[in-house]
């Protein structure tokens, strides 16, 4: 027989090895059955292939186009704001105790600051466009480069009226961008940012267009944006908005947000601008925009309906620079324009913007639409002036009109409000609130004419105001700001 602790040790070894064989046999199951689950994907095979192909197809084109955007740092000199203790220190109880009191009758103290923004390489011998936002006032300029090497820049010339500045520096061979002046960007196509944000380096944001042709933005006197989700933030300011095939399409200038971060709408300057704007510089020294000498306006549905027009489209002429291009070529007032050299006018910053590209000496064809009737003009561009500005002193209230406040204009108003002796007309002095003039006329307004029908002074607007229907809306034509405006004013 074999004893207890013989059989207690051939068992417990025993039990031991088949422990570990189970343990061994369940350890390769489980490890097998957990690589086995990670390596299955849910995305079938075709679709993965095709989402690498796009993958790195942008990773290339992020590549291909970062090292063509560079750092544009500035310095600029500011003055310390005034110190708001020198009131209080300038009050005689502490002059009593302080011979010269602390801060007062010093000179504000003048100190250094910088910033940072992007630029876009847009020749292999040292152009670069930027925002004329980034460069103005800069005292220096430095370009730092993708390999690190810096440029101090030469401001070869800027457009305040597009926001848009060319550099130059001292260097050759360098990756410039193709600048696609002729592509026509569509609505939800991809388009990449690259830019410098909060001082982080070639930074790549993806997104689409948003839109094409925004304006009325309120940023710069020319204005024909895109739109993009692609993320721009604060330092993105002068980068590049590339398409596809990794062609400047845009220059980054501004975001509308709330808070200063982006909340995916951004606005680029299109390539066409910006190659027209750069050509301009290099070759004169600055921008030449071609000039009718009209005074324009959007078509407002109201308008459209007193004029007869089937569509609030257009770009009406509310005033004539006597002289003009427009006035020798026998456009007149109330001319709507439908079409500028063959393209059409939807609104008046269209005109506005077609104008400004055509050369100025050129021969440009203007199709209107007058009394119903449409007209096709031949008009010899001028070359757009220097734009001067007239402020318009308050004056006292005599008559009401709707809520306007109006009063005769005399020589001594002329002078003091710096009203030309063509104008005639009545002047608005205030606007009630809530009435009737509240959302079309303004402080400083002279009413030229009422229903086509010139207005010398007070009494003439009364004779004309007799035959008013209380159905039908009124038209005005105002002096304002140094122009004319057609208004509608509904009783």
């Amino acid at each position: 027989m074999i004893s207890f602790k013989k059989k207690r040790f051939v068992i417990v070894p025993l039990l031991i090895f088949i422990g570990i064989v189970i343990g061994l046999g369940l350890s390769i199951n489980f490890n097998t059955q957990q690589v086995s689950l990670a390596e299955k994907s849910l995305v079938p095979r075709e679709t993965r292939k095709e989402l690498d192909r796009i993958s790195n197809a942008l990773s290339q084109l992020a590549a291909a186009v970062s090292n063509s955007v560079v750092n544009v740092s500035t310095t600029r000199i500011a003055e310390q704001e005034e110190n708001p203790l020198d009131e209080l220190f300038n009050h005689p109880f502490f002059r009593r105790f302080f011979e010269e009191p602390p801060g007062l009758d010093e000179p504000h103290k003048q100190f250094r600051t910088s910033g940072l923004s992007s630029g876009v390489i847009v020749s292999g011998n040292g152009h670069i466009l930027t925002n004329n936002h980034v460069i103005e006032g800069a005292e220096e300029i430095v370009i730092t480069l993708h390999d690190k090497r810096t440029f101090q820049a030469k401001i070869m010339g800027t457009d305040p009226k597009t926001d848009l500045a060319l550099l130059k520096i001292d260097a050759v061979d360098l990756p410039a961008l193709v600048m696609n002046d002729k592509y026509d960007l569509r609505v939800g196509e991809l388009v990449v940012a690259v830019g410098i944000p909060f001082g982080l380096s070639h930074t790549v944001t993806m997104g689409i267009v948003s839109a094409v042709g925004r304006s009325n933005v309120g940023i710069v006197d020319y204005e024909d944006f895109i739109q993009t989700d692609a993320a721009i933030n604060p330092g993105n300011s002068g980068g590049a908005l590339v398409n596809s095939n990794g062609e400047l399409v845009g220059i980054n200038t501004a975001i509308f947000s709330t808070g200063g971060g982006n909340t995916g709408v951004g606005f680029a300057i299109p390539a066409k601008i910006a190659k027209s704007v750069m050509n301009s510089l290099i070759e004169h020294g600055k921008v030449i925009r071609g000039w009718l000498g009209v005074s324009i306006q959007d078509i407002t549905p109201e308008l459209a309906d007193y004029f007869g027009l089937k569509k609030a489209t257009g770009a009406l002429i509310s005033d004539l620079v006597p002289d003009s291009p427009a006035e020798k070529a026998g456009l007149r007032q109330k001319d709507i324009v439908v079409a500028f050299n063959g393209k059409p006018v939807q609104d008046a910053t269209i005109l506005k913007n077609l104008v400004a590209a055509a050369v100025p000496g050129s021969t440009a064809s203007v199709t209107v639409i007058r009394e119903k009737d449409k007209k096709q003009l031949k008009v010899i561009l001028g070359e757009l002036p220097a734009e001067v500005t007239q402020e318009i002193a308050e004056a006292p209230d005599t008559e009401n009109f709707y809520g306007a406040h109006l009063r005769n204009l005399t020589p001594e108003l002329r002078s003091e409000l710096a009203i030309p002796d063509t104008v005639k007309g009545v002047l608005v002095t205030d606007i009630e609130a809530g009435s009737q003039a509240e959302d079309a006329l303004q402080q400083k307004d002279v009413i030229i004419q009422v229903n086509r029908k010139n207005i010398s002074d007070l009494r003439s607007l009364q004779n004309i105001r007799k035959n008013f229907k209380d159905d039908r809306d009124i038209l005005l034509l105002v002096y304002r700001d140094g122009g004319s405006l057609f208004l509608t004013l509904s009783p």
